[in-house]
């Protein structure tokens, strides 16, 4: 049976953060709000707890795992990233957006895709994620609270609750969130390729 934390959406109580961050530490695997739908995550160096994301999710081996971010100057250690690309991240964050970007040599193998080397980074714009993220000190490696044959992500903590509290060692309730996905961007070629449209604008695209 998972724990079930209660956090407010714009104060987090941190005794709570503190709380989950110790879960994440002792190898737990956790589900949290975002600013697009909810994640699920564990620690960047844990690959146990890596496969039980994988077993919920029914991912398969090539499944492209995010780093979620507190902010863009952690980004430098886990990924290359030039001084055009800095400063459109630096404008679209934090916000619903995940940028796939070439990987440094800090970043495990087993997070990497395999055949291009790539990373996904992701910042997002929600309060109760900021203060699990400034807490725990490093990523949270994370993906999208999609279960297999649903359309959209998980929303709703009571049905994440149902669904999921045999599953995980600790779900966050920080309010319903959104249900749509980030919108994802590459970053590894000249130009800016959306590979995924989804919360974030695409309007910036035509200054580039």
């Amino acid at each position: 049976m998972s724990q079930y934390f209660e956090i407010h959406p714009d104060n987090p109580q941190s005794r709570l953060i503190k709380q989950s961050v110790e879960i994440i530490n002792k190898g737990g695997v956790i589900i949290y709000p975002t600013d697009s739908s909810y994640a699920i995550g564990c620690h960047l160096g844990d690959k146990k707890a890596m496969d039980r994301i994988r077993m919920i999710r029914q991912l398969d081996k090539d499944h492209d795992f995010t780093l979620v971010c507190r902010d863009l100057s952690e980004i430098s250690h886990y990924a290359v990233v030039d001084n055009l690309n800095y400063r459109l991240m630096k404008s679209l964050t934090p916000g619903p957006y995940t940028f796939i970007l070439p990987a440094t040599r800090e970043v495990p193998k087993r997070l990497l895709n395999p055949k291009r080397k790539t990373i996904g980074i992701r910042v997002p714009d929600n309060a109760v994620c900021s203060a699990l993220l400034e807490e725990l000190d490093q990523p949270i490696m994370s993906s999208t609270l999609s279960l297999p044959n649903d359309e959209y992500p998980l929303n709703d903590p009571y049905q994440i609750r149902l669904k999921l509290e045999n599953m995980v060692d600790l779900i966050i309730d920080g309010g319903y969130s959104g249900h749509e996905e980030t919108t994802v961007v590459s970053l590894t070629e000249d130009k800016p390729v959306i590979i995924r449209q989804g919360l974030g604008s695409a309007d910036w695209l035509q200054q580039h």
